[in-house]
């Protein structure tokens, strides 16, 4: 539900200025910000709304070189002070797309303070601003900025849906592990597509070739 809304914005060409990503770890908000991100400035965008990844605006993305998509960790970054410095950032144009993308990681851990400031921008957001706010816990947002986003509640995924992309992982790195071998990762990662690859990778790292 959260892809076909965020495709339909993109098609339709009615971009909000804020959204919310909410969820448990692991289930993906991060990683579809970046998409956003890529989809909102890429230059060959498809009929569905999707990124070419092939693209100078993609590679920068994928290279995390990208003058257009400024990430921030509000765990490590959550004072007024560095609020003052994105709404400054905020203010100048994108330098390679139509979009300047925020994404601001873990947002419940602002300071009171620094939501307050954070609310002043997306009161009065530059046109060529997009922030993707992502955090666990949604209640500890304030009201007044909750008002002004578009919220999105991520879920965690089911061992079957987690099993075709560790099945796809396996395959990409040429290693062989039988369907029951994968499925136990995947329950084990109780919904977390996330901590799934982790424990796979160690499985592929530790593989006796």
């Amino acid at each position: 539900h959260v892809v076909k809304t965020l495709r339909g914005a993109l098609t339709t060409g009615r971009i909000g200025h804020a959204y919310l990503f909410c969820g448990p770890r692991g289930t993906g908000k991060t990683t579809l910000a970046r998409l956003l991100a890529k989809s909102l400035n890429c230059k060959n965008r498809d009929k569905e709304g999707d990124c070419d990844n092939s693209c100078d605006i993609c590679l920068s993305v994928n290279e995390n070189r990208s003058l257009d998509l400024i990430e921030i960790d509000a765990a490590s970054n959550r004072g007024i002070d560095e609020i003052r410095s994105l709404k400054e950032s905020a203010l100048t144009a994108a330098p390679g797309g139509n979009h300047k993308v925020f994404i601001i990681d873990e947002v419940h851990m602002l300071t009171k303070d620094a939501f307050n400031a954070l609310l002043k921008i997306l009161e009065e957001p530059p046109s060529h601003v997009v922030f993707v706010l992502a955090t666990t816990e949604p209640h500890k947002i304030l009201p007044t900025v909750l008002s002004r986003v578009q919220r999105f509640d991520f879920k965690r995924f089911n061992p079957k849906q987690m099993l075709g992309k560790l099945k796809q992982m396996a395959k990409s790195e040429g290693v062989m592990i039988n369907s029951d071998g994968l499925l136990a990762i995947a329950v084990s990662a109780d919904g977390a597509l996330r901590d799934a690859e982790v424990a796979l990778s160690k499985v592929i790292a530790s593989y006796d070739l």
